[in-house]
């Protein structure tokens, strides 16, 4: 029926963690978020419409901003997003076989947090730097340099190819540099995909809470060295969205 309403699940906290009362969960109007505890653990949950959709632009944000709010206060296991069941009763039998596990990882993440690293070359900077250093990709471009793309098609693909190449070899160096500077810093590092074929490097990072401000320092002379070839952005504090979750937990 229309009217049948879930629970929305954010994530997974210690017993006596409080949901806020401006605390807003997904759904247009934006779900009240409760709790759900059993022994150790409380869930994160909010009602949704069984029948509604979800994975609105709103309803991420909605979920990514409840689960960093928490992560600055107490430790939380993310739940994949778009996780709904059918009530409370669901919600225990998520906990109860898992529970030491569940309880055992927040252990581990109190007092800990993850910040996202990303890199972006200036394109123009880059393609100097790579026409500078290889002469075969600079004479393919003088090849095409002026000449319609048509009358000009192999070497224009020649020259995309050695770009390519030479962007991922300096993707990777980048991402090397950036665990090398961070690497006193954190307790941990995960690797992320470009999402950008302009991407520097794109780095997880989980950090003790007492180190945020070092490793804030060092990533900002870091974005000084490198300017000019690059923008860095730097994410967080977060939860641990890279480096566990219940779903991963449960198995």
């Amino acid at each position: 029926m229309a009217d049948e309403t879930g629970l929305f699940i954010y994530g997974l906290v210690p017993s006596d963690v409080e949901a806020t009362p401006d605390a807003a969960g997904v759904g247009d109007p934006p779900g009240e978020v409760t709790v759900v505890r059993h022994g150790d653990l409380a869930a994160l949950v909010s009602e949704v419409p069984l029948d509604a959709p979800l994975g609105r632009a709103a309803d991420l944000r909605a979920y990514q901003e409840l689960l960093d709010g928490t992560a600055a206060v107490a430790p939380v296991l993310p739940v994949r997003f778009g996780t709904v069941v059918t009530g409370p009763d669901a919600v225990l039998d998520l906990l109860r076989p898992h529970h030491d596990r569940f309880a055992a990882a927040l252990a581990e993440f109190e007092g800990r947090v993850q910040y996202v690293v990303q890199g972006r070359f200036d394109e123009r900077a880059l393609l100097r730097a790579v026409l500078d250093e290889n002469p075969a990709a600079a004479q393919l471009a003088e090849q095409v340099r002026g000449r319609a793309e048509a009358a000009s098609r192999e070497p224009r693909i020649r020259l995309g190819e050695l770009i390519s190449q030479a962007v991922e070899l300096r993707r990777e160096a980048e991402n090397r540099r950036l665990l090398d500077v961070t690497a006193e810093y954190v307790v941990t590092t995960q690797l992320r995909p470009p999402t950008h074929e302009m991407d520097a490097g794109h780095v997880a990072l989980l950090v003790d809470t007492d180190r945020e401000a070092d490793l804030v320092d060092v990533l900002e002379q870091y974005a000084q060295d490198r300017r000019g070839l690059l923008r860095l952005r730097l994410l967080g504090p977060l939860a641990p969205y890279d480096f566990v979750s219940a779903h991963q937990l449960a198995g």
